[in-house]
């Protein structure tokens, strides 16, 4: 039997890349005439993306600023998890986090489409928040790529350590 072929499915974020693209927001909040007055402010609070302003809608608005930003870095809005604006005192916030890491429940799904739908010489299994698969066929890896690619998936994969 030739040797297996395999890649790792990974979801990582390139912390770089978005603490890039906040700084840009934040730069971009501070200059733009629509903020002024509006107490508006994006910035890290450990590691959640913390965003205030003294409305639910600016508040919103430096949202969409930091969206912007990561997706021309790059970053899927996948891996930006959102919550809901809430108001404490006169001001509204939304907090926002960074998914790393495929979850448990996120990997089951993957592994269920793999089993179901790709070619039945690929195997698959998760190790922690990621997930190994292996086939004898090059072409069959690619076509788990082309599924998961085509898949619904809350999730931003990439496609890493091919060999």
């Amino acid at each position: 039997m030739g040797d297996l072929s395999s890649m790792d499915i990974v979801s990582k974020v390139d912390h770089q890349e978005a603490d890039n693209a906040l700084n840009q927001a934040r730069k971009e909040v501070e200059q733009r005439y629509d903020f002024k007055g509006t107490d508006a402010s994006i910035a890290w609070s450990g590691e959640q993306i913390l965003i205030k302003a003294n409305s639910e809608e600016r508040a919103k608005a430096v949202l969409d600023v930091f969206q912007t930003k990561l997706i021309k870095r790059g970053i899927s809005l996948k891996s930006l998890e959102t919550g809901e604006p809430t108001a404490s005192g006169k001001e509204y916030r939304i907090v926002s986090s960074l998914k790393d890491g495929i979850s448990q429940e996120n990997a089951k799904k993957i592994g269920k489409i793999i089993r179901d739908e790709a070619p039945k010489s690929v195997k698959s299994q998760i190790q922690g928040d990621e997930l190994r698969v292996q086939s004898k066929s090059r072409d069959d890896l690619q076509e788990v790529i082309r599924i998961l690619k085509a898949a619904d998936l809350d999730v931003d994969l990439q496609f890493v350590n091919y060999r």
